[in-house]
């Protein structure tokens, strides 16, 4: 067995639900999305690890073309079909990992990535296949969420992920993803960072594995009865165990 394998499975039972998540359609993470391409972009477009084709859709209309990539067949089936069903012509998508990226040096004038980077072992690969096939002078932008500078915060934040997800490897804090997009060969242009309110069950509905998520559940209620913040301001509202995503957005320019 691959190590892609269980990825893909996981994947596979989460796309449906990810396609419908309101945290993955929230407007105004896409807008930032759009804002950071800019509204008189015309480049050509990869977005890596696209998922269900939400940020595609949200961005498609400003490229000339546009192409998506997944490791994930169902993935890729339900992105060809969203950005079909909205008219985008221009947008296209295939399956590969993104380690590994099936295109020529050069090839793409800007490369979107969101909430991928905290589920590769090695995220320094991915930033090198993405200089790779970026040209000179084109904009990375990075979104993907963060966890606590505090170690011992992030490691529980990471660990309660992984527990939710075993695709999920760690999230850097905000210094170490600014750094480490910078350590290959990119320079930093824009940063920005905000926070996403989230609540324990539309977050757990996402992996529909109820064998999962209910012990997860309690092991939250628990933390946050005991005044643990997990890095994420774990919290009960009216009894529903509540906490925030930290969400950062970089902007950066192939050098």
């Amino acid at each position: 067995m691959t190590r892609e394998d269980p990825v893909v499975e996981e994947f596979t039972r989460q796309a449906t639900a990810m396609a419908e998540a309101p945290a993955f359609r929230a407007a105004d993470v896409l807008s930032r999305v759009a804002r950071a391409a800019g509204a008189d972009f015309a480049g050509r477009v990869l977005d890596l690890a696209c998922g269900p084709g939400i940020v595609a859709e949200a961005i498609g209309p400003l490229a000339s073309s546009l192409v998506g990539v997944d490791a994930t067949p169902r993935m890729v089936q339900l992105a060809g079909t969203r950005c079909r069903e909205a008219g985008l012509s221009n947008c296209s998508f295939c399956i590969a990992p993104a380690e590994i990226l099936p295109f020529d040096r050069e090839s793409f004038d800007m490369v979107v990535t969101r909430l991928s980077l905290h589920h590769f072992r090695d995220p320094g690969i991915v930033l090198t296949e993405i200089r790779r096939v970026l040209r000179a002078n084109g904009r990375l932008i990075v979104m993907d969420i963060v966890s606590s500078p505090e170690e011992s915060q992030a490691l529980l934040h990471n660990s309660l992920e992984r527990l939710r997800d075993p695709t999920h490897v760690r999230m850097l804090s905000e210094f170490e993803l600014s750094s480490t997009v910078a350590g290959y060969g990119f320079e930093l242009l824009s940063e920005e960072s905000w926070e996403q309110d989230r609540t324990f069950e539309e977050w757990a509905s996402v992996v529909a594995d109820s064998s999962r998520t209910e012990a997860l559940g309690v092991v939250m209620q628990s933390l946050a009865q005991a005044g643990c913040s997990a890095g994420i301001n774990l919290r009960l509202m009216d009894g529903e165990v509540r906490f925030s995503h930290r969400w950062k957005l970089i902007v950066a320019r192939r050098t």
